[in-house]
């Protein structure tokens, strides 16, 4: 169940940076970002996720939890691909393949 909450947090980091990526988009200068909804909804998305890990620190071990929020990276590729045309490449496919591993490898 905890690698439930661990996926999620990491889903909302991934979806708070997303957000702060489109808000960019119609940005004129850094003050414009106030101005810009899309950088609350991504604000909060990523505060909600660093508060999940707040949390999540009381449960998992630190050398567990902070390896796994790399995971953030295959929402991230997800997400990009999906909603901004970015193209999924081999060395990409490659690099998150690694970090599985290397996720797989801490928690066991």
């Amino acid at each position: 169940m905890i690698y439930i909450f661990v996926l999620l947090m990491t889903l909302l980091g991934s979806l708070g940076a997303f957000f702060f990526k489109k808000s960019t988009g119609n940005m004129k200068g850094v003050f414009s970002l106030l101005k810009i909804p899309s950088f609350y909804v991504g604000g909060v998305l990523y505060v909600a996720g660093a508060l999940m890990n707040v949390i999540l620190l009381r449960y998992m071990d630190y050398t567990v939890l902070y390896p796994m929020s790399a995971i953030a990276y295959i929402w991230s590729l997800i997400i990009s691909n999906r909603f901004l045309g970015e193209r999924i490449t081999g060395k990409k496919i490659a690099g998150i393949a690694l970090i599985c591993l290397g996720v797989v490898l801490l928690t066991r």
